[in-house]
């Protein structure tokens, strides 16, 4: 397949698919987070019809969808590998608008609950775009498609509370699931007439010779696949223990009469996730000159150090520095295992490979507040970052003993490509 055919502006075709992809991801990432913040509220207003607790509803509310996407994310990426990453980027960003717009009307807390469920098994576009990228894009650039679409993910998850909760302020609960669906639709739509997918769907004999369970095994054993996912996996676990702690550790930080608790308990969430966003680009292109490995080293190496000192800080502003700071380093954390996942597989198996690093990302995401809460209920709130930057260490660790080199993996990759042009 050849990654260099000239279109718009005479730019390679796999420029023209990145940069509409990052749009539509950005679009699909505001509109998601944009619901995130006020779901436990929303749980509250609309009431349980079998005696459920608030506390037990947002829980529950939030959990579920990542459950239920770490169950059908490998599913869905065997299915792009075999139909096209295109369609199953469509279906996602239009069933997801169908639920968003769904979850506008139900009337208990156990209908939103049940369509969380429904929405973790249907969406899923972030695994969707980056397979479908990392199929168009040339390997030795993947690591700037990659921070590129981080940062689209990153700038959408940063703006979007802050418009939910202007929306559901001035409209009510149910106008921000409008607008998701709106937003939904148009990257959608962007996607489905912007990007030009050269594929080449499986034989029937194909798809009967190989199984579901035998892509999977052979994604898992490649070079470096297994410890990549488990990497992301505690990484992803490491970085989001701090959710459910975080308000509560900012408060007894702040002197008993300080105003504007939660304003700060915010920005602590969401300055990291501002930082990401610019630092993914970056360390991206930078993994692509000298590996991506080196730099999931550096910045796990890094993360030690800024999360350490957050066991004895004595001040707000000093928390918000060090997270700032994180947020740089986790730049790092998140592009570059996706870029690795690209070099140490063959093409043709993106669909395979991001549906596996979605399941993985989703359990994560499941996994961490429990985690966190449960750490910081044991031992106490500092014990949280303790426990986070032990994890830091255990990935740098990995990286670096366990990792193999993702430049020799590339030129591999390149060369393969180049023969078959």
């Amino acid at each position: 397949m050849c990654m260099d055919r000239s279109t718009l502006f005479r730019r390679p075709r796999w420029q023209l698919t990145l940069a509409i992809v990052f749009f539509a991801q950005l679009l699909t990432a505001v509109g998601f987070s944009i619901v995130f913040p006020f779901l436990p509220l929303y749980v509250e207003d609309l009431g349980s019809v079998t005696g459920m607790s608030v506390e037990l509803g947002a829980g529950l509310v939030i959990a579920v969808q990542g459950f239920t996407m770490a169950l059908a994310a490998p599913i869905w990426g065997v299915v792009a590998d075999r139909y096209g990453r295109k369609l199953m980027s469509m279906r996602a960003q239009f069933g997801g608008a169908i639920l968003l717009l769904l979850m506008a009307y139900v009337s208990s807390a156990e209908e939103l609950i049940f369509l969380r469920g429904i929405q973790g098994l249907i969406t899923g576009t972030v695994a969707a775009n980056n397979a479908m990228v990392a199929a168009a894009v040339p390997r030795e650039r993947i690591g700037f498609a990659m921070g590129t679409l981080q940062v689209g993910l990153w700038g959408g998850v940063a703006a979007g509370p802050l418009v939910g909760g202007l929306l559901a302020d001035a409209y009510g609960f149910a106008m921000p699931f409008f607008i998701t669906a709106g937003m939904l639709v148009l990257g959608g739509v962007m996607i489905h007439f912007g990007v030009q997918e050269e594929f080449v769907p499986l034989s029937k004999e194909d798809r009967k010779r190989i199984s579901f369970f035998g892509q999977w095994r052979h994604v898992i054993s490649a070079s470096g696949v297994s410890m990549v996912l488990l990497m992301r996996f505690l990484a992803g676990v490491a970085r989001q223990m701090v959710i459910p702690i975080a308000p509560l550790f900012v408060v007894s930080l702040l002197p008993a009469n300080a105003e504007a608790q939660s304003i700060y308990a915010g920005l602590v969430i969401s300055v990291s996730s501002a930082t990401a966003t610019f630092s993914g680009v970056y360390l991206g292109r930078l993994g692509d000159r000298i590996g991506h490995r080196t730099v999931l080293i550096a910045c796990a190496v890094a993360s030690v150090f800024v999360y350490a000192p957050q066991v004895i800080v004595g001040d707000v502003w000093q928390l918000l520095a060090l997270q700032a700071l994180a947020g740089l380093a986790a730049g790092g954390l998140i592009a570059a295992p996706s870029a690795l996942l690209a070099r140490y597989t063959d093409p043709g198996e993106e669909g395979a490979v991001y549906g596996l690093d979605n399941s993985i990302v989703a359990a994560a995401r499941a996994v961490a507040p429990l985690v966190g809460a449960w750490i910081a209920a044991l031992m106490g709130l500092r014990a949280t970052f303790a426990a986070m930057t032990i994890l830091f260490i255990v990935v740098a660790a990995a990286a670096y003993f366990a990792l193999p080199d993702d430049q020799r993996a590339m030129r591999k990759s390149k060369a393969i490509a180049y023969s078959g042009d």
